[in-house]
């Protein structure tokens, strides 16, 4: 339960939250989280960060070079939340779903639908209709901000009751468009410090998607509790990355801790590791945020590569292991901070950063937060062997409306789904994932629904999804497949099965390997054995 009168009209989300014999044990004793009981995150990013250091600051970068204030954002954000309220009708507690790629208009959109008071639910660009219906239909959204570019699958999604808004930087869209006709000041809605700010989605092991929800209180947190005490940014500071603003980790990566900073941010469209670290040395990057994969990459490639504007280098959403460390160190002289996050805690909770790094260990838990090794029963585990890890502190799980809350937290622990062993010294070390969560190249893959795409080609008789070891991504999603009696294992049949899953799932779900087989192991009661394939892996450190 929580505590503070709400400052919500449309109560849904808070409606749904785990009860209280449910929720993660919260600690908040960290003399920095003594946040007021009235708060809107989107004002103390914005016009408090503005109180602070003055509206002449660079805030949003662009790739063409062009850079938007503070005080330009802020007007911006204010035009778009008028029109929010009087041309759509949002009314506080409504879900907005926001639909793009890393754009300063997404990051205006996001700002605005928070301190207009409206709980937002950031989705990828590469999500297709099935998987967009899905997210709406959990999390009862009436209205969607769209990049113009992106609304053919959002439109094929089909929400019942969803009003669709197309937004983007030209002005000429509907969004843009109101917004230029507003003029004045938007009084930000009085949110409680507990009502609820995001829904953000995870994959569920069961194909399911999970709804994570996180309070406008956790959303400072996550920047003053890692990024103040570990990654340490400056006001000068210009951050980038590759996650999209959908992952928590782009979230906190790419908006929350630089404007929590006064530093600004650049908005990259398209981040593969070659266009991401050239946008660094075209625009000075000097705080990073990626995947290992990008830094396997970038090694390969350096010398075509201006990276002196670096001083910060964040890895997450997978492994880091410790060749890719090493390998990097000695080709830049730049030490990347390993940390692991979840959707569930918002983002990291666990890293280190300059001396304090060992390699090939993910670190020591971030100030505010408590972390250790425990057994199937919750108990503790000797230093040394490995068992589930456990963390709680000031954030924590809080699924909407789902079964799984139980499983996810237990006696006020959130239970991550890792394999650790922590050491006499008190570092973590990254063992396997304990669920059937494919990661690949920092994306989390549910292995059962990518099966359940598998199995609905025309030439499929029963599929079994894993992750299968590579040098590059850490893992892959490899399908063993058993065929129809009609079809042929035949190179034009696995291409054609990966474009149908291509065309039912975001592409980065679509199996790179796929071996046909002539029966599945199971279980005498029919259960799948996903273990007794041969090239099961859970997470990939090597």
């Amino acid at each position: 339960m929580t505590s503070l009168a709400t400052g919500h009209v449309d109560t849904f989300a808070r409606d749904n939250l785990p009860g209280a014999d449910q929720l993660p044990v919260l600690d908040l004793s960290l003399p920095e989280l003594s946040y007021p009981d009235r708060l809107n995150c989107a004002v103390e990013l914005l016009d408090g960060t503005i109180a602070r250091m003055g509206a002449d600051r660079p805030c949003l970068r662009a790739e063409d070079g062009t850079v938007w204030t503070y005080g330009e954002v802020r007007d911006r954000v204010d035009r778009v939340a008028i029109a929010l309220v009087s041309d759509f009708g949002l009314v506080p507690g409504n879900r907005v779903l926001l639909r793009g790629p890393n754009t300063r208009a997404l990051v205006v959109c996001w700002l605005a639908a928070l301190k207009a008071g409206g709980v937002v639910v950031t989705t990828m660009p590469l999500l297709r209709g099935r998987e967009l219906r899905e997210i709406g239909d959990i999390a009862r959204v009436g209205l969607a901000l769209c990049d113009w570019r992106f609304t053919e699958d959002l439109d094929a999604a089909g929400i019942e009751g969803m009003r669709v808004v197309t937004f983007g930087e030209d002005g000429r869209t509907e969004l843009e468009s109101l917004a230029e006709g507003k003029f004045g000041t938007f009084e930000a809605v009085a949110t409680a410090a507990d009502d609820v700010a995001l829904i953000a989605f995870t994959s569920g092991t069961s194909g399911k998607p999970k709804a994570t929800m996180h309070y406008h209180r956790d959303v400072l947190v996550i920047a003053d509790t890692f990024s103040a005490h570990v990654l340490r940014p400056r006001p000068d500071d210009i951050f980038a990355g590759s996650p999209p603003l959908a992952f928590t980790y782009g979230l906190g990566g790419l908006v929350v801790f630089p404007l929590r900073a006064g530093a600004s941010s650049l908005l990259l469209e398209h981040a593969t590791p070659g266009e991401l670290f050239d946008a660094v040395g075209r625009h000075r990057v000097t705080v990073l945020f990626t995947a290992p994969t990008a830094y396997r990459a970038a090694v390969r490639e350096i010398s075509a590569h201006d990276v002196s504007s670096l001083r910060r280098c964040v890895s997450a959403g997978e492994a880091l292991p410790a060749r890719t460390w090493h390998d990097f160190h000695e080709a830049t002289g730049l030490r990347i901070i390993d940390g692991i996050g979840a959707t569930e805690m918002l983002h990291i909770f666990i890293a280190a950063a300059d001396d304090d790094i060992r390699p090939g260990a993910t670190g020591v838990p971030a100030p505010g937060y408590l972390a250790r090794v425990v057994d199937e029963h919750g108990t503790p585990v000797p230093d040394g062997v490995p068992g589930r890890l456990a963390v709680r502190g000031p954030t924590g799980c809080r699924y909407l409306a789902d079964d799984r809350q139980a499983d996810y937290v237990r006696d006020g622990w959130n239970i991550t789904g890792d394999t650790y062993v922590r050491d006499e010294d008190g570092y973590f070390w990254y063992q396997a994932r304990t669920d059937d969560m494919i990661i690949s190249a920092g994306y989390n893959i549910a292995a059962p629904e990518v099966e359940e795409a598998v199995r609905r080609h025309r030439h499929v008789a029963e599929c079994a999804v894993v992750g299968a070891p590579d040098a590059d991504r850490g893992a892959v999603v490899k399908a063993y497949v058993v065929l129809t009696r009609d079809a042929r294992p035949q190179p034009e049949v696995v291409r054609e099965i990966q474009d149908f899953v291509k065309s039912e799932l975001a592409p980065y779900k679509y199996p790179r390997l796929v071996e046909f087989v002539t029966e599945l192991p199971r279980t005498q009661t029919g259960k799948l054995q996903r273990a007794l394939l041969p090239e099961r892996v859970a997470r990939v450190g090597a």
